[in-house]
C-alpha cells in the first residue's frame, strides 16, 4: 500500500527529500500563508517559478477571506480560489512524485494530510512540425512531438466528439513512463480494448522510452519477420485509425504512436490515397506491392537464374553476365551478399552521422566505393544494378524495411545454393508465415486472406469516396471469432 502523507509538515518534507535525494533541480521553499506554515515543492525546468508566484500573490492578496486554520486554508485553495489547480489533491507520496515529475507544483500545509497541486507546467519541447518519415503531398503537416499532452491535443483537435476515449497508465519500473491509450467508444471492439489494456498494465519492463518497447508484449509470441503493430508520426493518420475502430498507444517522450491491430495491407496505404482519385490511388498501391516483391525477390531470382538456369536469359545479357563473372573473384551469390552488406553499411553510416556529413558519406560510397569496386573487378556491373534496383524498391515501402532486408539476403542465399527450388521453397515459407499470423484474433492478411468484400473497397485497391462512405467499414467488420485472442 502507498505511504500516506501525514499532518506533520516536517515529516512530509523529510520523506520527499529522501525520495528525490540532493537533486539540484528540486526546489523547495517554506512560506507562511495566512498564518499557516506551508512548503512549496517543484522541479525547475518542468514548472514555471514565475507562474507559481503569480498564483501565490492571488492568495496573499485576499487574506481577509481566510480563517487562520490549516483546514480552512486547504478548503479555500481547493474550492474558492480562481487559480488553476488540479482537480484532485495528493494523499500519498506516490501521488506527490507523479505530480512533481509531471511539471506541477505541490503545496504542503502543516496540519493537513493532503497536498494541493498547482498547474504550473512549463516544460520545453520540440515544436509541432512536419514528420520526417511520412511525407505526403496533401493533408496535414502536423507531426507528433515528444510531449504526450501535446500529442493528445493534436488528436483531440481532429476528433471532436465525445466518443474519443483517452486512458492513461504508467509503464517502466524505473522510469514510470506515462502511456495513453486512445480509441473510439463505439467502434473499437470491447474485447480488443480490454486485451490491450491488460497487456499494457502487465508489461514487465525496467524502463520505457519509446512505444516500440511495448510491441513484444502486444504481439503474438510466435516468431515472424513481420509485426502486427504499426507506427505513425502523423496526427491525421492516428485519428483515421481511431475512426476505423483501432487503438492508438502513445508514450511520453516518443513521437511515434503505435497502431493496434495492424495488417499487412496497411503498409502499402498512405493518407494521400484518400485525397486523390480512386483509380490513381489504386495504381500507386499496385506499384507498391510490385516494389515489395521486387525488393525481396529480384536479387535472389537473378542469382538463381544466372547460376542454375542461364538458358532463360537473353544471349546478350548472358554474355555480359559471363564476362563480368570471369573478371571477379567471388561467386555470384557472394557478390550479391557483399553488395547488400555495403548498401546497409552506407545506409547506417548516413543515418547515424550528423546530417551534413551523412550526405557526404552517401556520395562518397556511390562514387568511390561502388565505381572503384566495379573497375577493380571486385564486383560485376549486373550484380550492382540488381542490388540498386532492390534498394530503390525497398524505399517505396519504408515500414517494411527491416523484413525486406533480411528476406532479401535469405533469398540470395537460397537462390545461390539451392537454385529455383530454394527460391520456391523460401517463398512458400514466407507466404505460409504471413497466412499463419494473426493480429488479436484477425488474420494478418485481412482483408485479402481470407477474402472479404473490403478488399475491393479499401484493400489492394481503393474505391471512390461515395462507395466508401456508403459502406462505412470499421475494424469490427473484419472476420474474427474472438477479438483479443493473440
Amino acid at each position: 500500500m502507498a505511504e500516506q502523507l501525514t499532518k506533520s509538515l516536517l515529516e512530509n518534507k523529510i520523506r520527499i527529500k529522501e525520495m528525490f535525494g540532493d537533486c539540484v533541480d528540486f526546489y523547495t521553499k517554506d512560506v507562511t500563508l495566512c498564518g499557516c506554515r506551508c512548503c512549496i515543492c517543484m522541479f525547475e525546468g518542468l514548472s514555471s517559478i514565475e507562474r507559481l508566484w503569480i498564483m501565490m500573490l492571488d492568495i496573499l492578496s485576499q487574506p481577509h477571506e481566510l480563517r487562520r486554520e490549516p483546514e480552512d486554508l486547504f478548503d479555500y485553495l481547493m474550492r474558492r480560489t480562481a487559480i488553476p489547480l488540479e482537480s484532485r489533491s495528493c494523499v500519498c507520496f506516490d501521488d506527490v512524485r507523479t505530480q512533481l515529475t509531471a511539471g506541477t507544483s505541490v503545496i504542503l500545509i502543516d496540519g493537513v494530510a493532503q497536498a494541493v497541486v498547482l498547474s504550473t507546467q512549463s516544460m520545453q519541447f520540440r515544436s509541432v512540425s512536419e514528420p520526417s518519415g511520412e511525407g505526403n503531398v496533401r493533408g496535414s503537416r502536423e507531426g507528433f512531438t515528444e510531449l504526450l499532452r501535446v500529442n493528445l491535443s493534436l488528436v483531440r483537435r481532429l476528433i471532436r466528439t465525445g466518443d474519443l476515449v483517452v486512458e492513461t497508465m504508467t509503464a517502466g519500473e524505473r522510469t514510470q513512463t506515462e502511456l495513453a491509450m486512445l480509441y473510439h467508444r463505439q467502434l473499437a471492439p470491447k474485447a480488443l480494448v480490454e486485451t490491450i489494456r491488460r497487456k499494457l498494465r502487465t508489461a514487465q519492463l525496467p524502463f520505457v522510452f519509446d512505444t516500440g518497447y511495448l510491441a513484444p508484449f502486444l504481439q503474438s509470441k510466435r516468431f515472424s519477420f513481420f509485426q502486427s503493430v504499426g507506427y505513425t508520426e502523423r496526427s491525421d493518420t492516428a485519428a483515421a485509425k481511431i475512426c476505423e475502430g483501432k487503438i492508438i498507444v502513445m508514450a511520453n517522450g516518443s513521437p511515434f504512436a503505435m497502431i493496434v491491430p495492424y495488417f499487412f495491407t496497411e503498409n502499402f496505404a498512405s493518407m494521400d490515397d484518400y485525397s486523390e482519385k480512386a483509380y490513381f490511388a489504386s495504381l500507386v498501391r499496385l506499384f507498391k506491392y510490385t516494389a515489395f516483391f521486387l525488393a525481396v525477390l529480384l536479387q535472389g531470382v537473378f542469382v538463381s537464374v544466372a547460376t542454375f538456369t542461364p538458358e532463360l536469359l537473353p544471349d546478350t545479357m548472358l554474355y555480359k553476365i559471363a564476362a563480368g563473372e570471369q573478371a571477379t573473384p567471388l561467386p555470384l551469390f557472394l557478390e550479391a551478399l557483399l553488395v547488400t552488406f555495403l548498401l546497409e553499411i552506407v545506409r547506417e553510416a548516413g543515418l547515424r552521422l550528423p546530417r551534413p556529413i551523412g550526405h557526404s558519406v552517401s556520395l562518397v560510397a556511390a562514387l568511390i566505393v561502388g565505381d572503384a569496386a566495379v573497375n577493380a573487378g571486385l564486383l560485376s556491373t549486373p550484380v550492382v544494378i540488381a542490388a540498386a534496383l532492390s534498394a530503390i524498391c525497398t524505399f517505396v515501402v519504408p515500414s517494411l524495411y527491416e523484413p525486406i532486408t533480411v528476406l532479401r539476403s535469405l533469398f540470395v542465399l537460397a537462390g545461390g545454393i539451392f537454385g529455383p527450388i530454394g527460391i520456391a521453397a523460401l517463398l512458400f515459407c514466407m507466404v505460409l508465415n504471413l497466412c499463419g499470423m494473426d493480429s488479436f484474433g484477425v488474420p494478418y492478411l485481412s482483408p485479402v486472406a481470407p477474402p472479404s468484400r473490403i478488399v475491393w473497397n479499401d484493400g489492394i485497391v481503393r474505391a471512390n469516396w461515395r462507395k466508401l462512405a456508403a459502406e462505412n467499414f470499421s475494424v469490427s467488420d473484419l472476420p474474427s471469432e474472438t477479438w483479443g485472442d493473440d
